[in-house]
């Protein structure tokens, strides 16, 4: 297959690209700067420069590969408050894929999250069958869902909120290690017992490849090797690496202390894949997120 790849020099992007490679597919990768290009090229794929906002690009890009995986988003413009317009902008992609692929039969594998079940309180582990009707990129969901009715072969990877591996530099795990180094102390929530689950990049990545050559057109599938793990005992985890306590932060200063993290920290989002790996034949096989929190590659020198 020869498959169009955004996001493609990315956290879980390299490694997607080169699972394809080395299934013996041909990837195009979709390059906003010339660095980007470089990683994507270095890695035996070719580079298309572009991005989200040129839809004709992926529009035309789309309609000649055999399939697609959709992986880039603006995080940079989410983290600098404009959620609204990388949604904004995700769905307007998701249009153009959308577009390109309808009635071909092709694969299409885009990107959500799991925290979309945290606020659903279904007092159990959320399922690939869990559906919200509507939401910040709940709609693209649903809306690549629905091409299955059209003959595309689309499916969903639920991202959970800690995606780790030695290739995170930018997630969210950095971002609390960046804040228990400043403060002095590794918070959690009140008692910390919300959970989150977290998947392996490099599990996530296999499962990309398998659900652009097999997923059944309109599943949803769960990246999830945890399915919820204590906040306190991650807390733990990065303080012990880092050499400083971790303690409870009270919930009215959860905000002024993490940051827009400080709502998210809070959110109790157990996640089940075991329809996934029923259905994909996937499972993870990397270390859990405590594990690979205590192999240090997190806490070298940031300098």
């Amino acid at each position: 297959m020869r498959v169009f790849v955004t996001g493609a020099s990315g956290h879980i992007g390299s490694p997607v690209v080169r699972e394809l490679l080395a299934a013996g597919h041909q990837v195009i990768g979709l390059a906003r700067s010339d660095q980007s290009a470089a990683a994507i090229t270095a890695a035996g794929a070719e580079a298309l420069r572009g991005d989200l906002d040129d839809t004709t690009l992926l529009r035309d890009t789309a309609a000649a590969a055999d399939g697609v995986i959709h992986l880039a988003f603006k995080h940079d413009a989410m983290q600098s408050g404009d959620m609204a317009g990388a949604i904004d902008a995700d769905m307007l992609a998701v249009d153009a894929f959308a577009a390109a692929l309808d009635g071909s039969g092709k694969p299409l594998v885009i990107t959500t999250g799991t925290l979309q079940l945290a606020g659903a309180n279904l007092g159990r582990a959320g399922t690939e069958d869990d559906v919200i009707p509507s939401g910040p990129r709940v709609d693209a969901e649903n809306k690549v869902i629905g091409l299955a009715d059209r003959n595309v072969r689309s499916s969903v990877v639920r991202l959970p909120p800690t995606v780790h591996s030695s290739l995170d530099h930018h997630g969210f795990i950095p971002m609390l290690i960046a804040t228990a180094r400043a403060k002095g102390v590794s918070g959690y929530v009140g008692d910390g017992a919300s959970r989150w689950p977290a998947g392996h990049t490099l599990d996530a990545a296999h499962l990309y490849r398998l659900a652009v050559e097999s997923a059944p057109a309109g599943t949803r599938l769960h990246a999830v090797g945890d399915e919820g793990i204590p906040y306190r005992e991650i807390a733990e985890a990065i303080g012990r690496n880092l050499g400083v306590p971790a303690a409870s932060i009270p919930a009215d200063e959860a905000m002024a202390h993490f940051g827009f993290l400080g709502m998210l920290i809070q959110l109790d989002n157990p996640t089940s894949s075991a329809r996934t790996q029923e259905i994909m034949s996937w499972k993870a096989e990397h270390p859990g997120l405590i594990a690979d929190l205590d192999e240090g590659h997190y806490f070298a020198d940031p300098a």
